[in-house]
């Protein structure tokens, strides 16, 4: 017989504890002949990234030594941080930005030349040339004077270190791919105040020897312009330059044959996903040439295998919902991605193309847990505002030893994902759990501006910032009371970065909502302007509008000029190092929280920079959020969390 007792208070296997090891993050598989390499961020080690290897025996090593952390900086997001060519690993450091190169069974050696200014030359996406004699990269150069950083494409010779730039003048680059077949590269481009899924260029050209160095020759345009976005290009085994672009709506998969685009997938999904990252991989080529595609979503997903001549691909079913980072091995028939369900985390799966057999070679599986206290994701379409529809996954409170009180409701947890142009899966989430376990009901809300819904969702968003993607949550929250699943008095929202604006502009501008949690959130616009990096520094062009131009529209959609709204109970977390969204912001909510006496808690995390990395303080900011909601709500928890976990001011 289970227990009764009251929604949020039941005990719960997954611990705030358990989500550190859970935040173990898998991403940028890489195959150097039968052996496997991706990289594995560790919260435990304070969030240092680690390059693994799998040796055609099924041997599992580390290859970055301690000391060392395989991340870059470019874009302050990173990705692409290393390559591997006949066993020597070249990867980027995240505490110099430097690229080190590092032979099998030694220590890592400095490649690239220290920079006048710290941390000044940073590196991405690299890729090596056919004879291992150069590495092809993104370089991203900052300068103490204060002048906007410079990206180029780069050639970096692999035995003097020595550096030649190949691509300039444009705001910025990403992706170059060297062909393995003849002496193609290709790479992208796009300009200020484009975001890369706003609209981007596609170029070719040919490798040519010029000095004991590389240069470009034959530069050519092939596809994109300022309203079409172009992703992930790469050469097929046969030198045929493949690449995704939205101009259909959706970002289908082409290719460049005979100087001409042809469809290759004519798909109405996405099949990749914005570049956030450097480093992505959405298709993959098997040896002979046949095109291996990804697609998730809901409770599985599937591999789509596109034949020469066939009249239609194969469909492989995969017991992964997530699908990301896919590769293909060798002369084999299996290709290797990052794969999760909801009822699995981030795994490394080999998949037998053939058979469809999917072996796992390594995961970030939370030991012991029992099914039977996991959530499973339902997909909620839902009306809002200005006659449209949004998405978003609910899941119920889930927990096999407990029930409520007989004529009670649910607390619901509001998500909003960052981004906003991201969004948010059904691969197994301890954070997501650790709530739903407890007895709340959560919606991931997918609000417009969202990415997997095609472009025309994605770009409902822009000028309305701060209005649709609220609306949106409101929305959400609003379906599953009219649906009576959830208490209507006891909603919270929770969001970090872009979902950290969303959540303080709901918990000022409306009343919804009986607290928040905003995780590294935006008060003020119009500062965030002229206090963030290159890369998204004229990203509210587009999801705001121009500025100055719209100056009062900035002032409109930013919480901290309307202060006299704010009543409503917030709790803040914020990294101290964070180049994206600046302490500033934080700074200047709880000044007003405070000045208006409304309850509220705040935690600064030095060392933490865009998101949080060390396990000490994933668990503390975990174990805070649930207190303070215990707090405000009215419910006491069953973990073991004590008053020093943080202060809530002005709470009667």
């Amino acid at each position: 017989m289970s227990k009764i007792a009251p929604y949020g208070s039941w005990e719960s296997p997954i611990t705030a504890e358990m989500i550190a090891p859970g935040g173990v993050r898998l991403s940028e598989i890489v195959m150097d002949g039968d052996d496997v390499y991706w990289i594995e961020s560790r919260p435990a080690e304070g969030g240092r990234q680690v390059i693994v290897r799998c040796d055609s025996g099924g041997a599992i090593s580390d290859v970055t030594r301690p000391g060392y952390n395989a991340r870059n900086a470019v874009h302050e997001y990173g990705g692409g941080s290393y390559a591997v060519h006949d066993g020597t690993v070249y990867f980027t450091n995240w505490e110099d930005q430097r690229i080190y190169s590092q032979r099998r069974g030694e220590e890592p050696v400095a490649l690239t030349p220290a920079p006048d200014m710290p941390r000044g030359a940073r590196y991405a996406d690299l890729s090596v040339t056919r004879d291992g004699k150069f590495l092809i990269c993104v370089r991203e150069t900052h300068f103490d004077t204060g002048d906007e950083a410079r990206n180029e494409v780069v050639c970096v010779d692999t035995s003097s270190g020595d550096v030649a730039v190949m691509a300039t003048r444009e705001d910025f680059y990403s992706s170059p791919r060297v062909c393995a077949v003849h002496d193609g590269l290709a790479w992208l481009t796009w300009s200020h105040p484009n975001m890369p899924w706003d609209g981007s260029v596609l170029m070719s050209g040919s490798l040519s020897p010029y000095s004991g160095k590389l240069a470009i020759t034959t530069v050519v345009g092939l596809a994109g312009d300022d309203d079409v976005s172009i992703a992930q290009p790469r050469w097929s085994p046969d030198g045929i330059l493949h690449y995704a672009s939205d101009e259909s709506g959706w970002w289908r998969l082409y290719a460049w044959r005979e100087g001409a685009q042809v469809e290759v997938l004519a798909s109405e999904f996405d099949v990749v996903g914005p570049d956030w990252q450097f480093g992505f991989s959405g298709y993959t080529f098997l040896s002979d040439g046949r095109v291996v595609v990804a697609r998730g979503g809901g409770r599985s997903g599937r591999l789509i295998l596109i034949e020469p001549g066939a009249l239609s691909p194969r469909v492989i079913e995969v017991p992964y919902s997530e699908i990301s980072y896919l590769t293909a091995s060798g002369e084999s028939d299996s290709v290797y991605f990052v794969g999760a369900s909801p009822t699995s985390p981030n795994t490394i799966v080999r998949c037998d193309v053939a058979t469809g057999v999917c072996d796992e070679l390594a995961s970030t599986t939370v030991s012991g847990l029992d099914a039977a206290y996991i959530s499973l994701p339902s997909p909620i379409v839902f009306p809002t505002t200005d006659d449209a529809t949004a998405h978003a996954w609910y899941y119920p409170p889930t927990n096999p030893e407990y029930s409520a009180p007989s004529g009670t409701l649910p607390p619901l947890m509001v998500v909003c994902h960052g981004g906003p142009t991201s969004r948010s899966g059904t691969g197994f989430d301890p954070k997501l759990q650790y709530w739903t376990s407890r007895g709340f009901a959560l919606v991931d809300v997918n609000y417009r501006g969202s990415s997997g819904y095609g472009r025309a969702y994605r770009d409902a968003l822009k000028t309305k910032w701060g209005i649709y993607d609220t609306d949106d949550c409101i929305a959400a929250a609003l379906h599953l009371k009219a649906a009576g699943l959830v208490d209507p008095d006891r909603v919270v929202i929770r969001g970090g970065s872009a979902g950290g604006y969303t959540t303080i502009n709901a918990l000022t501008f409306h009343d919804e909502f009986a607290a928040g949690a905003a995780y590294y959130g935006i008060a003020d616009l119009s500062v965030f302007i002229g206090d963030t990096h290159k890369f998204e520094s004229r990203y509210l062009d587009s999801l705001v509008g121009p500025y100055p131009e719209e100056v009062q529209r900035y002032h409109d959609r930013s919480a901290i000029n309307f202060i006299d709204q704010l009543s409503t109970p917030m709790i803040i977390l914020q990294g101290l190092e964070d180049e994206i969204v600046p302490p500033s912001q934080a700074d200047l909510m709880v000044a007003a929280l405070e000045g208006k006496g409304v309850p509220h808690a705040y935690i600064g995390f030095p060392g933490e920079q865009h998101g949080f990395r060390v396990a000490a303080n994933i668990v503390r900011a975990q174990e805070a959020e649930l207190y303070f909601y215990g707090k405000v709500l009215g419910f006491t928890p069953a973990d073991d969390i004590g008053d020093d976990v943080v202060t809530v001011k002005n709470l009667e």
